[in-house]
């Protein structure tokens, strides 16, 4: 017969084990309850607090930008007149445009204008001579930042053929009205047979092929020829601002109804100089895209080539910004959505 003591020990082993394994039970199924809290939680922070991503630099997100050179004419002179019937009629009410657009202050004539419009400054340059006397050793000006940053550009030139960096004028072209060509990184230091400045200073009439193609750059920097760009009244018109109108009405559709700028493009254009006789302006800036405001938008903020600029490196993401691009206003006012 067993004892009483006996018959307690075990009773007591047995209650023994019982609390140490509904411990391990409980802690364990503590410890799977905590993590799945721990989880839960961290699932509600990543969807109601993200981690804030970078905002996408502008050169990842593949816009075309193609700026149209005109010259030496005011707004007032553009705006409402006879002689400009596309931009009034076509362009305009389906554009956004600035009111107050200037060039630099008593930045003339032409050739500053088109140096501060690629690299912020003018160099002090206050001529109009050829890149041979007014070329310039600095890298820091657009198209090297483009180029460093493996984004494409061309200047597309009317009356070049192609075949040599044009770096003297020829027929109605001039290198005044070409900015790229006054830069030593462009052209191997005046290099008429620079391959580098060769490939990239083209003829103009290579455009429509290359938009055809959708093989076009991403910056296009487009001069019509001193005829063209309402510079000079020539036959048959003998109108500069008709003259350059056309040239707008035959030329800019091609553009405007291609992929690179259905897909995001943007056109603007501009002229470099005001036209009375050395005045600054207002000039043109016209804001052609599907990101623009358009509708016949328009503003009166005070906007220089410096803006131009600056809107440029924005664009495509490119720093440092340049001269006095670092101290102007961008255009994304006439934008809905800034690229």
């Amino acid at each position: 017969m067993q004892r009483p003591f006996s018959r307690w020990l075990l009773v007591l082993i047995g209650l023994v084990i019982i609390i140490v394994v509904g411990s391990v039970v409980f802690f364990s199924t503590s410890v799977a309850k905590q993590t799945v809290v721990n989880n839960s939680a961290t699932a509600q922070t990543t969807d109601t607090d993200p981690t804030p991503t970078p905002t996408p630099t502008a050169s990842t997100s593949g816009k075309t930008v193609f700026l149209i050179m005109m010259e030496n004419h005011n707004w007032s002179e553009i705006k409402n007149s006879r002689s400009a019937p596309y931009i009034n009629k076509t362009i305009l009410p389906m554009a956004s445009y600035a009111k107050q657009y200037y060039n630099p202050p008593n930045n003339h004539p032409s050739e500053p204008n088109y140096l501060w419009l690629e690299a912020g400054t003018n160099f002090g340059i206050s001529d109009d001579n050829d890149p041979s006397a007014n070329h310039q050793s600095t890298t820091r000006h657009l198209v090297t930042l483009l180029n460093n940053a493996n984004i494409s550009w061309k200047s597309y030139q009317e009356d070049i053929d192609g075949t040599v960096c044009p770096l003297t004028n020829n027929d109605l072209y001039s290198p005044r009205h070409n900015p790229m060509v006054f830069f030593d990184d462009v052209t191997h230091s005046n290099d008429p047979n620079s391959p580098y400045c060769i490939a990239h200073i083209r003829p103009y009439t290579e455009l429509a092929t290359d938009l055809q193609q959708n093989t076009q750059a991403r910056y296009n920097f487009i001069t019509p020829n001193v005829c063209n760009d309402m510079h000079d009244a020539c036959a048959p018109l003998n109108d500069a601002v008709k003259q350059g109108d056309s040239w707008l009405a035959q030329n800019l559709p091609t553009i405007l109804n291609s992929q690179a700028y259905k897909n995001g493009g943007i056109v603007l254009i501009t002229w470099d100089e005001g036209g009375d006789g050395g005045g600054d302006g207002p000039i043109g800036m016209i804001v052609l895209s599907h990101d623009a405001k358009g509708g016949g938008y328009s503003n009166t903020i005070h906007y220089t080539h410096s803006s131009t600029l600056r809107t440029l490196e924005e664009i495509f993401g490119v720093t440092p910004l340049l001269g006095d691009a670092a101290r102007a206003t961008d255009l994304r006012d006439l934008f809905k959505r800034f690229p």
